[in-house]
């Protein structure tokens, strides 16, 4: 999946609406790559794993990321992955708490490519989706340490409309849409 070294384009630049980090995704919701963007040179790296991701990502307004905080890696290489359309991106807004250990956050991806749902696997195997959920499971389980709720975010990344497949209709879901009273 390597890419090259980034053009000069607009996608290359860093613009309002993209934060730190991203997680690309396939039409069936699977996630290929970690990747985060150099405060300096706006160069996309991959990540090693979600972990080293999340690590980038809880820290991004105290200590942004920078081509050389990667081991070998320095402003000057070619980027490591290009932000185009071959896969759609999502983004995380930056400073989301890193996953407490024992749990997953798992980001699933709309069938109409519309938003990403958010939920966290305990280490027990239960899907938690909303943070009233996640405040009573640490209730019922103390064993789990000194987690709090503030330590899950279920805020969803962000859909990169431009690198959804040009084949999807761009209509909200049909779940999402208001019906219409009749008079």
């Amino acid at each position: 999946m390597e890419k090259g070294s980034a053009s000069s384009s607009p996608e290359t630049e860093k613009t309002p609406q993209a934060t730190s980090s991203t997680k690309i995704l396939t039409g069936t919701s699977v996630i290929v790559a970690y990747a985060v963007q150099c405060d300096n040179c706006y160069k996309w790296r991959k990540m090693e794993n979600e972990e080293h991701f999340e690590e980038f990502r809880c820290n991004h307004s105290a200590d942004p990321f920078v081509c050389n905080k990667l081991s070998g890696t320095t402003c000057e290489k070619p980027a490591d992955i290009s932000f185009d359309s071959s896969h759609v991106w999502v983004m995380d807004k930056p400073n989301i708490p890193k996953t407490p250990k024992g749990f997953k956050r798992i980001a699933t991806l709309r069938s109409d490519y519309s938003k990403v749902d958010v939920q966290y696997l305990t280490p027990q195997g239960k899907k938690i989706r909303a943070r009233p959920g996640m405040m009573d499971y640490l209730q019922e389980h103390p064993e789990c340490g000194p987690i709090s709720p503030s330590d899950f975010s279920f805020e969803a990344p962000k859909v990169m409309r431009d690198t959804v497949p040009k084949h999807v209709v761009n209509n909200p879901a049909s779940s999402t849409k208001k019906k219409r009273k009749l008079k």
